[in-house]
């Protein structure tokens, strides 16, 4: 007869590994992204030299420095929070959803963010506002919106999931309406946020950073706190309930905070594709289905997929500069139909 001390023993060796290969992981993460930071700092249309990052600190002004403190530095900061913060909705909205396809799209903040700009571009009141602020209230609004419509329509055989794909399908598709007909009605209106409409870092300096971060560290710590809860979230409604997830207040507060994390980014960097979706694939595949770790785990992915993504359109035709948003897109689409591919040969087997 097997003494129950060995299934014991077995099971705290297999937690130990679990646990070992996260933390490797993280750690690789970790190292990826700052040697991408490194990498942003030296190269561009200008390449530093290394020696040049041990004046960072100090105060005699120097052309190198001013240029990776003025301009190559929050680029890279902004960047790089947004990516964090759209990988970390991903990983939120899909559990929300329990749909592995869902993204930061399907909160309708891409759609908000773009009506925003048109409506409030035309308002003399408003002109001074940078891209952000004229963004960011469409893209709550219509989070808000979404959310609303999902909870109002209780129809019978419809799960709260497919409720919220179906009224983001629905605000995106209005809202992308009015854009294209404001656009059109106004054609200058397409100068003003074009670059913006394609994922852009460029320009964006330190008042941009200052602007997105008050809203990205209390939307992912609140998103921490609720990680017990998106992990039951995983599981069916009777399950989660059964194991004291409430759909109600705790989804309102998730859905709350990958709204803020989603909608400050995309108001800053524009609607990058495929980072959300694909950072949360990739921190699921390789660590543990906890969103303690899922967390952190993504946002490292999606800082270094953005930073990444910026660094190419920097350097692939200098001095000419790519936008972002094409270079995301570039390295998204592929790993989107890798994906599939892979979940049509695991059904196949």
């Amino acid at each position: 007869m097997t003494h129950p001390k060995i299934f014991l023993q077995h099971g705290d060796t297999q937690s130990q590994n679990r646990l070992g290969r996260n933390a490797v992981t993280l750690l690789g993460l970790l190292t990826m992204l700052a040697l991408l930071v490194l990498a942003n700092l030296l190269f561009g249309a200008r390449t530093l030299p290394l020696t040049m990052l041990g004046k960072l600190w100090q105060p005699a002004a120097d052309d190198h420095l001013s240029l990776v403190l003025q301009a190559r530095l929050p680029r890279l900061l902004c960047g790089m929070l947004a990516g964090m913060a759209l990988a970390m909705a991903g990983c939120v909205i899909q559990a929300l959803c329990r749909n592995p396809l869902a993204d930061p799209g399907l909160l309708g903040v891409n759609a908000g963010a773009s009506a925003s700009l048109v409506t409030l571009g035309l308002w003399s009141a408003t002109a001074g506002l940078s891209l952000f602020w004229q963004a960011l209230p469409g893209a709550l609004l219509a989070s808000a919106l979404v959310y609303m419509m999902s909870r109002a329509q209780q129809s019978q055989g419809q799960s709260a999931a497919v409720r919220l794909i179906l009224a983001g399908a629905a605000i995106s598709a209005v809202l992308g309406a009015y854009v294209q007909a404001r656009v059109l009605l106004n054609p200058q209106l397409f100068d003003g946020f074009r670059y913006w409409m394609a994922g852009s870092l460029s320009g964006l300096g330190w008042p941009e950073f200052h602007a997105l971060w008050p809203y990205l560290l209390p939307a992912a710590a609140l998103l921490w706190l609720l990680a017990p809860a998106l992990n039951l979230m995983l599981l069916d409604n009777h399950t989660a309930k059964a194991l004291g997830a409430s759909q109600g207040w705790q989804g309102l507060l998730a859905w709350l905070g990958a709204t803020l994390l989603c909608a400050a980014a995309t108001a800053i960097v524009g609607p990058l594709a495929f980072v959300g979706l694909a950072s949360a694939h990739l921190a699921r595949r390789y660590l543990t289905l906890n969103f303690r770790l899922l967390l952190p785990g993504a946002a490292l992915i999606g800082g270094a997929m953005v930073l990444l993504a910026d660094l190419l359109a920097r350097v692939l035709m200098p001095p000419a500069e790519l936008l972002t948003g094409i270079m995301v897109a570039l390295l998204g689409a592929p790993f989107l139909y890798l994906m599939a591919r892979g979940q049509n040969l695991k059904e196949a087997s």
